[in-house]
């Protein structure tokens, strides 16, 4: 066999992860557009109809 294990360090085991990981979970990103659509609906009503 094959020594493969020479000059390569294991990758590590808890790696952090920030908040661009948190914002391409797709869920987070539907409740967010649907609280933006609802927002934006709120302005352009207040700003055209009121």
């Amino acid at each position: 066999m094959l020594d493969t294990s020479r000059g390569q360090a294991p990758p590590p085991a808890d790696e952090p992860r920030g908040c661009l990981f948190a914002l391409s979970q797709p869920p987070l990103m539907i409740f967010l557009a649907v609280i933006g659509c609802l927002l934006l609906m709120a302005a352009v009503h207040d700003l055209f109809l009121l």
